[in-house]
């Protein structure tokens, strides 16, 4: 059973923008304002010449990928469930985050092996105080696009949008590092710092990376949400009874937006198919009206007494 939305319309803002299409405006306007702020950081490398400025504009030059892929994610997940896709489309958001978390890890290691190189070369760094000007505005677009799409993505509660505005967000922390190292530099004349904040950056950005690498595998491996595992399990605790007896077998698993239930529920002996299958609705309806987001809820009807000689006998007939 899925939440019943035949009297329900999406919702949309005054000027008649639904929530796919708030989403979809959100990735465009990303990729474009990424792309602005790559070429503002290259033009602060150029002017500087500071390692730290070009390992931060490199994670704006991966993040363009990243918001590419997000961009096809969100349009792919949104598409209905077809033949061959019955299930829907959305754990391509899975794909999408992994993708975004592995060019993070590999923008870490391009910068950590550019700025030991210069450790043992050494660097030629001038216009600082320009190049910090540079960052700072590069900085505050990006606080401003992070903040906007993490409140879109969560409204809206799309985790490829979320993701990006996470990943927009931890660009900003290591623009404000570079733009404090840029300072420190023209103050001390210490040019070693430059390398070694370059690497403390290239660091910070792996463990964003890793995380957001960790959540698409285990999002793609079905791992269920402790949670999630636990509110439903309280609610099937809380609502059975009377004529529904128990239940087992519970199994969930989430494909982005939608979370799948399926559980097996023990009806009391001589009930009647029409009353059990409304007995089931009903608590189907609860779980879909406490839990967050879509919800399908399968639940599998057995008689109480009778369901352990079933099982057996199926696993008999099975080996």
């Amino acid at each position: 059973m899925i939440k019943d939305t035949s009297e329900i319309t999406e919702e949309t803002s005054p000027y008649g923008v639904s929530g796919k299409d708030r989403v979809k405006n959100a990735i465009k306007l990303s990729l474009a304002v990424s792309t602005l702020v790559f070429l503002i950081k290259f033009t602060g490398y150029i002017y500087t010449g500071s390692n730290s400025v070009l390992s931060d504009a490199a994670e704006s030059f991966v993040h363009i990928f990243a918001v590419g892929f997000s961009a096809f994610g969100i349009y792919f997940s949104q598409k209905p469930p077809d033949r061959n896709h019955p299930y829907g489309h959305e754990r391509i958001g899975f794909f999408s985050v992994g993708a975004e978390g592995m060019l993070i890890l590999i923008a870490a290691l391009t910068i950590c092996y550019q700025s030991v190189k210069s450790l043992f070369i050494g660097a030629d760094i001038f216009n600082l105080e320009a190049g910090a000007g540079i960052i700072f505005i590069s900085a505050l677009i990006n606080l401003v696009l992070g903040i906007y799409l993490v409140r879109i993505g969560r409204k809206e509660d799309n985790m490829i949008l979320i993701g990006n505005g996470k990943h927009t967000l931890t660009d900003v922390y290591t623009s404000s590092g570079v733009l404090v190292t840029l300072l420190l530099i023209s103050w001390t004349d210490f040019l070693f710092l430059d390398a070694i904040v370059a690497i403390a950056v290239a660091v910070y950005i792996s463990v964003e990376g890793y995380r957001l690498t960790r959540y698409a595998i285990t999002g793609l491996m079905d791992m269920s949400d402790e949670k999630t595992d636990a509110e439903i399990r309280k609610i099937l605790d809380r609502e059975t009874g009377g004529r529904v007896r128990g239940w087992h077998d519970l199994r969930h698993r989430s494909t982005g937006k939608t979370l799948w239930v399926e559980f097996h529920a023990l009806f009391e002996e001589g009930i009647d198919l029409e009353e059990a299958h409304r007995e089931a609705t009903i608590l189907e309806r609860k779980l879909m009206d406490h839990l967050k987001g879509d919800v399908i809820v399968t639940v599998h009807l057995e008689p109480e007494k009778a369901h352990i000689r079933h099982h057996m006998t199926h696993r008999d007939r099975g080996s």
